[in-house]
């Protein structure tokens, strides 16, 4: 099995908003973006498409013609009473405990990153079979690194070493 992990494309967002399970749009570069993604996948040779229930991501995973499914364990992390604040306004006193140690503190009504990877893992985990398959999962920066860690064996707190753009695709080579 390989799995072609997507990152969506462009979000219409101005930078420096949180915005993790935010369901915002994307920019104009879409289709170009798109383009590139698809020249970088064998697009014939998927049978299952998932993607993350956010139109960011379910958008770029109706362009490759395959019925897709959503999962919401492929969302961005839950950035709870921070979600489309300025990062610049989130107030020290509960910025730096999770600056701090963003693996295990949880946002304020939100959810810790080893939450976001726990899910990310029970999805990854739940789409193992024995074939050849190539799927392909449009998710998210932040469930991508908490799977590229795992398979890895990247500590979490190491993870946003891994760099990842608007639109990559990371092959994982799953072996059963």
């Amino acid at each position: 099995m390989e799995i072609y992990l997507v990152r969506h494309t462009t979000p219409n967002i101005e930078k420096g908003i949180c915005y993790g399970q935010s369901d915002i749009g994307i920019t104009s570069s879409f289709a170009s973006e798109v383009e590139k993604i698809h020249q970088k996948i064998p697009v014939t040779e998927i049978s299952r498409v998932y993607s993350s229930p956010l139109q960011r991501c379910k958008l770029l995973a109706k362009t490759f013609n395959i019925p897709y499914t959503t999962d919401p364990r492929l969302k961005e992390m839950d950035f709870g009473d921070w979600e489309l604040q300025n990062w610049d306004t989130i107030h020290s006193t509960q910025l730096d405990p999770w600056m701090n140690d963003f693996v295990t503190t949880q946002v304020p009504n939100g959810e810790s990153y080893i939450m976001l990877q726990d899910r990310i893992l029970d999805f990854y985990n739940s789409i193992h079979t024995d074939s050849e398959e190539k799927i392909i999962v449009v998710t998210h920066a932040g469930p991508m690194r908490a799977l590229l860690a795992y398979t890895q064996q990247i500590e979490l707190k190491d993870s946003f070493s891994i760099k990842i753009e608007y639109g990559d695709v990371i092959v994982i080579p799953v072996i059963v």
